[in-house]
């Protein structure tokens, strides 16, 4: 399942935050805007798991980006992502520091939409197969190689096979699965299961979900799967 880009943006200037936001989600990014410290902070910790890469100015109120800087590299979920310095200092002094703190490119203001697009880019490839393990919908996210789910950045507590029915689902969004196809799936973790058994995975699944349990469907007379609907928003 693809979904767009995410990118933090920490910009205290609303015309130049505008501006570039306005370009980056043209260019199919979603953007997370902060013109201050405090609220970039509060979004780090509210969307982390689907921040991809962040573009901080040095010079913003609260908490500067140097600042947000160390905290993003501190933080269990975000330390490895691509982190960009947007800014109008141009001393070297200031460079060195940024890319010593740990930011991946420091850019200097003036700078065109589309030199920074290609900063991006470039770093987003780069940065590609360390995150190609994540499966995730929304705020829903299941990790492939730990084989844990999170919602909302908290951990869901899924026996194996619960875990292994959902990447099902997350990897195929598009298919319906008969309760033989989920058996075969799992038969390697449950070898004497019955059938009637996956209901039991499926509504225990369901009820760990909360109120992300919609994300899974019956379909009467075929079987499970992702739900469809939420594909079309």
């Amino acid at each position: 399942m693809t979904e767009a880009k995410t990118i933090l943006l920490v910009e205290d200037e609303i015309e130049s935050g505008e501006m570039l936001a306005n370009f980056l989600e043209l260019k199919d990014y979603s953007v997370l805007w902060a013109q201050e410290g405090k609220k970039a902070l509060q979004l780090i910790e509210d969307k982390a798991h689907e921040i991809d890469l962040a573009i901080l100015d040095i010079m913003v109120p609260y908490h500067d980006g140097k600042e947000i800087c160390k905290h993003i590299r501190n933080h269990p979920v975000l330390s490895d992502i691509p982190v960009l310095f947007l800014t109008a200092r141009d001393e070297e002094v200031d460079e060195i520091e940024g890319l010593n703190l740990g930011a991946d490119d420091y850019i200097k203001k003036p700078a065109g939409l589309n030199l920074i697009k290609a900063r991006i880019e470039s770093q987003l490839r780069r940065m590609s197969p360390e995150k190609a393990h994540w499966l995730k919908y929304d705020h829903v996210y299941l990790d492939t190689e730990t084989k844990q789910m999170f919602i909302n950045d908290e951990l869901v507590d899924l026996t194996h096979t619960e875990y292994l029915i959902a990447e099902l689902f997350f990897r195929h969004p598009k298919i319906v699965y008969s309760r033989a196809d989920i058996l075969q799936h799992i038969t390697d973790e449950e070898k004497y299961i019955f059938d009637r058994t996956v209901d039991v995975h499926i509504k225990n699944l369901r009820i760990k979900m909360k109120e992300e349990e919609k994300l899974i469907k019956t379909y009467r007379g075929l079987g499970y799967g992702f739900n469809r609907e939420y594909l079309k928003r």
